[in-house]
């Protein structure tokens, strides 16, 4: 496969699926089973093989690898895969993997995402959209990351948490337990701090949804409450707080998610 916008030095299985649009780079590999949509650019010396798909105009920079087999002893080499949403950047040396038969064998990373240098996705991981991976953000096996989560630089997320919508993460934060939408942590462990309005801000909630998110946070974090009746509390905001009903909803069902082994960040 040349075309004007293939190097002739990259080396491009003829089973791949690349659309005419798509560049590579200098000394990239791409393989068999990889599909690349509209627009997409991939710069010098990425690999980029196993079963991966990869959607319209994302930015691909160089030495990133994406669709290696996962770092779990009990993958056995069945066909999972990682699928790339659109107008992704994804920066120098990130590493994304594979899925896993135990996690449903998809590793997702959905739109309009901005990972920086040295991100990792590790097996089975589901990342949303509008999201900021800092440099060196690292997440484990089957983390789900919400919406507009933005994750600090040095962030490291343990297996199987769950990071809600429009939250944020401290540099060098350590996150060991579930953390709800819209809650800032840090430390290492990480403990929530406050709720990100700043962020809320910029995205145009209005003074309304933002005192709603404000009673959240009273709720969960400032009244000594089991997080049973936090949720009860909560629950009960759409009354005294019209047109938060959508924010609401979300702390419910990620509250309903919640694992006794984990719990949240405190």
């Amino acid at each position: 496969m040349t075309t004007p916008l293939i190097h002739p030095t990259a080396i491009i299985d003829p089973a791949a699926g690349l659309d005419s649009s798509v560049s590579v780079g200098p000394y990239s590999v791409i393989g068999p089973h990889v599909r690349i949509g509209a627009g997409t650019t991939v710069g010098p010396h990425a690999v980029i093989e196993g079963h991966t798909t990869i959607g319209r105009d994302n930015r691909i920079f160089q030495f990133v690898s994406l669709g290696a087999i996962n770092q779990d002893k009990k993958y056995k080499g069945e066909p999972c895969e990682l699928v790339i949403g659109d107008r992704n950047t994804i920066r120098e040396f990130s590493t994304y993997h594979i899925g896993t038969v135990q996690g449903g064998g998809v590793t997702r990373l959905g739109d309009d995402n901005w990972m920086m240098a040295y991100t990792h996705l590790a097996h089975d991981c589901l990342v949303g959209n509008n999201t900021i991976f800092a440099n060196n953000a690292q997440i484990a096996g089957h983390v789900v990351v919400g919406d507009w989560v933005i994750l600090g630089a040095y962030t490291c997320v343990h297996q199987f948490v769950r990071i809600g919508a429009h939250g944020m993460t401290a540099m060098g934060s350590v996150l060991l337990a579930d953390q709800p939408p819209f809650v800032m942590s840090e430390g290492h462990p990480a403990g929530a701090r406050s709720m990100n309005f700043e962020g809320l801000r910029r995205r145009g909630f209005s003074p309304e949804r933002i005192a709603a998110v404000k009673a959240m946070h009273k709720a969960l974090y400032r009244e000594n409450l089991p997080v049973a009746q936090a949720r009860e509390r909560i629950a009960a905001l759409p009354a005294e707080h019209p047109g938060s009903e959508a924010d609401v909803a979300l702390m419910l069902t990620f509250l309903d998610g919640l694992s006794a082994q984990r719990g949240i960040v405190r």
